[in-house]
C-alpha cells in the first residue's frame, strides 16, 4: 500500500509595497452606476501599477467594461464600493481580441503578470442577470459570456475580503498561475448558466475562509493543458451549490496532484434558478433543489490523480456524497487513458437526498487504485425496492461524469464499486431514513478490497456483488 504523502509547498505572501493610492474619484470617475469608466479606471490601473501604488475605489457604483490588470496591479475596494461590468456582451469580446487573446473572455484580465492584488469591503459585479447575458448553457453554444476575473500564467495572486456577484459566466478562473492566495472571500453566483464559484488549474494555491453560494460548481479544480494542477490547500470554507461542491475535473487532461481539502461546510444553494434536479430526473428520487455531489473526483481526459487528501467535511442537501469516476472521454497525447490512485477520504459527515448512492467506478482495462475511506457517518434516504434497480449497469466508458451517469439506480445504498484495486472502508457507519432493500456494498471488479468496522443501520454491512471481487473483513 502506498502511503498518501503530505502537501508540503511554499506559498508566495508579499504583494505590493502599496503605501500610495490613486483615487479614481480623483482623476474623474464617477460612482453614479450610469457613466462608463473605463477609459478613466484602465489609466488609473496602468499609471499606479507603474508606480507600485495602489488603485482605490470608493463608495459608489462606477459601471466600466473590461479592465486590464497589469503586474503590480493592486486594487482596493471599499465598503459600499460596486465595480460593475457594463452590460454590452460584445464590447468584451473585442476587449479580448484588441488583449491578442481569443475563446472566452473577462471583465477583470490578467496575463503574464506578476503581483496582483484585489482586496477590501466592496463587491465586483458582473450583472449576469441582465438580458444580453442570458444565452444558456455554454454547452448548447451561443455568445461567449464573459468571466468574472481570469489570471493567467501570472505569479504572486492575492485576493481577499471582496464579494464577487452576478457573473455572466465563471466567477473567478486562475489558470497557469504560481503562488494563488484566495482569502476571506464571497461569492454569490445565481445570475446564469455555468456559474461556478472559483476554478482553478494552477499550483500552489492556498483558498481559505470563502463562502460561495453559486448554481454551479462550487470549488472546481480544473486542468486544461498538459500542465498538471497541483499543490493546494483548500480549508474553512462554506459551500453552496446546485451543483458539486468540491469537484475535480471534468477538464482533466494534465490531472491533480497534491491538493488537501479539509474542515468545508457543504450545504443547500440558496437558490435554483436552473437545475430543478427534481422536476427533470424524478428517478433519482428528490423532490426539493439539491446539489449533485458532495464531492466529486473525475478523471477523464487522460491525466492523472494523485494524492488528493479530503477530510473534515459536513454535508446536508446533496444527492451523493461521494463520487469517484476514471473514464475515456479524452486520451492524452500520447494515448494514454487516465489514473486515478492515492485517494484519502475521511471523517465525512452526510445527509443526502434521493437514491443516487457513492460510487467509485473504473474501467475494465484501468482500474482506480489505493482509495481509502474512514470515519464516515452517512444519513441516506434509501427507500429502494427490487424493481427500483438493476445489477447490470452500463459502462459508459466515455460519458460525461455525473452521479447520474450510468441513468439508473445503482445495486448499493452505501457504496457502488466496480473496475478498482485496493480500496479500504474503515469505521463506515451509513444509515438509511427508508427501507432500503439494496445492499450496503456492491462490487464488480474489484481486487483486494479491505472493509473494516463498517455498520449499515446498526449491523454488520451487507457486501455484494460478482465472483470476479475479492474482498476481506474484520470489525
Amino acid at each position: 500500500m502506498k502511503r498518501i504523502l503530505p502537501i508540503l509547498f511554499c506559498l508566495y505572501t508579499t504583494v505590493i509595497p502599496a503605501t500610495e493610492a490613486v483615487n479614481i474619484v480623483t482623476v474623474g470617475a464617477k460612482g453614479d452606476g450610469k457613466t462608463d469608466n473605463t477609459q478613466i479606471i484602465q489609466r488609473a490601473i496602468d499609471e499606479a501599477s507603474a508606480r507600485q501604488e495602489q488603485v482605490f475605489i470608493p463608495a459608489g457604483t462606477f459601471v466600466t467594461g473590461p479592465l486590464l490588470l497589469k503586474s503590480n496591479t493592486s486594487l482596493y475596494l471599499d465598503k459600499g464600493a460596486i465595480l460593475q461590468g457594463i452590460a454590452d456582451i460584445e464590447i468584451y469580446q473585442k476587449k479580448f481580441t484588441t488583449w491578442g487573446m481569443s475563446g472566452i473572455p473577462a471583465f477583470l484580465f490578467a496575463l503574464n503578470a506578476d503581483n496582483i492584488a484585489i482586496s477590501g469591503e466592496g463587491v465586483i459585479d458582473g450583472q449576469g442577470q441582465h438580458q444580453v447575458f442570458q444565452h444558456g448553457n455554454d454547452a448548447d453554444g451561443g455568445p461567449l459570456r464573459p468571466r468574472l476575473l481570469y489570471i493567467k500564467s501570472s505569479r504572486n495572486i492575492k485576493i481577499s475580503g471582496i464579494t464577487f456577484q452576478n457573473p455572466a459566466y465563471w466567477t473567478q478562473f486562475y489558470q497557469d498561475c504560481d503562488g494563488v492566495v484566495i482569502r476571506d472571500i464571497k461569492v454569490y453566483a445565481h445570475s446564469n448558466w455555468n456559474n461556478d464559484g472559483i476554478d482553478i488549474d494552477s499550483r500552489n494555491v492556498q483558498i481559505s475562509g470563502c463562502e460561495i453560494d453559486c448554481d454551479d460548481d462550487a470549488i472546481c479544480f480544473k486542468s486544461e493543458s498538459e500542465e498538471i494542477c497541483r499543490d493546494i490547500i483548500v480549508q474553512n470554507c462554506t459551500l453552496r451549490s446546485n451543483c458539486n461542491a468540491i469537484k475535480f475535473g471534468t477538464a482533466s487532461q494534465g490531472g491533480f496532484q497534491n491538493i488537501k481539502v479539509s474542515d468545508c461546510r457543504i450545504l443547500p444553494a440558496s437558490e435554483d434558478n436552473i437545475r430543478k434536479w427534481y422536476k427533470h430526473y424524478p428517478w433519482i428520487g428528490v423532490n426539493e433543489k439539491s446539489g449533485l455531489a458532495g464531492i466529486a473526483i473525475e478523471s477523464v481526459d487522460g491525466g492523472i490523480i494523485d494524492n488528493l487528501s479530503i477530510s473534515q467535511i459536513k454535508m446536508d442537501g446533496i444527492q451523493t456524497p461521494i463520487f469517484i469516476r476514471l473514464g475515456d472521454r479524452k486520451r492524452n497525447k500520447q494515448g494514454e487513458i487516465s489514473t486515478l490512485r492515492n485517494i484519502s477520504i475521511n471523517h465525512i459527515k452526510a445527509n443526502a437526498t434521493g437514491r443516487l448512492s457513492c460510487s467509485i467506478t473504473g474501467i475494465p482495462e484501468q482500474p482506480i487504485e489505493e482509495i481509502h475511506i474512514s470515519h464516515i457517518s452517512f444519513n441516506l434516504q434509501g427507500g429502494a425496492s427490487q424493481a427500483d434497480y438493476s445489477v447490470q449497469v452500463k459502462e459508459a466508458r466515455d460519458a460525461y461524469p455525473e452521479n447520474r451517469m450510468f441513468d439508473s439506480i445503482l445495486p448499493a445504498h452505501g457504496f457502488y464499486i466496480r473496475h478498482a484495486q485496493h480500496v479500504y472502508f474503515d469505521k463506515i457507519s451509513i444509515k438509511t431514513r427508508n427501507k432500503d432493500i439494496r445492499p450496503c456494498f456492491w462490487l464488480e471488479d474489484v481486487k483486494d478490497a479491505v472493509f473494516y468496522s463498517c455498520l449499515s443501520n446498526g449491523q454488520k454491512a451487507i457486501i455484494k456483488g460478482c465472483s470476479d471481487s475479492s474482498f476481506s473483513t474484520g470489525f
